[in-house]
């Protein structure tokens, strides 16, 4: 089906700076959901075992592991205050963009040579993360609107 003559007429008027910024809060919530991965990388963790232990036991992924926690809960907390104002949706957008990043690399990492197979569902939220980040404009675009 092709639209080539059919008559254009606005709704009213649009504010494409809105708009779009409703989109990067939407799209940071949707990124704060890192919190899904996290837990899958933590579930694995506590089960696969090594040496006789689960792996999640072992002290430098014990670190690694909190630091994506707080990763997630700074990027959820940044999702919740996006819709306060313009600049608190960019700092959302970025951040979250990073926490997702981070957290879905961190899962291909800790787990091991799993995560990198159809099996297993973390291959699913790098390229979603990597997706995302550059959706409605890479990060760097958007920390040009508030530092000029």
């Amino acid at each position: 089906m092709t639209l080539d003559q059919v008559p254009v007429r606005l709704l009213g008027p649009v504010d494409l700076d809105r708009a779009r910024d409703v989109a990067c809060a939407v799209l940071a919530a949707e990124q704060a959901a890192a919190t899904r991965a996290q837990e899958l990388t933590v579930d694995y963790a506590l089960r696969r075992e090594q040496f006789s232990r689960a792996i999640g036991s072992f002290q430098a992924l014990k670190h690694r592991i909190t630091d994506l926690y707080v990763l997630v809960e700074t990027a959820r907390s940044a999702a919740y205050a996006a819709p306060d104002s313009p600049r608190l949706v960019v700092v959302a957008k970025v951040h979250c963009s990073k926490a997702l990043t981070t957290v879905a690399a961190e899962m291909i990492q800790l787990p091991g040579g799993i995560a990198v197979t159809c099996e297993h569902p973390v291959h699913r939220y790098l390229k979603r993360a990597h997706a995302t980040a550059q959706l409605l404009g890479p990060p760097h675009h958007h920390l040009s609107r508030v530092h000029p």
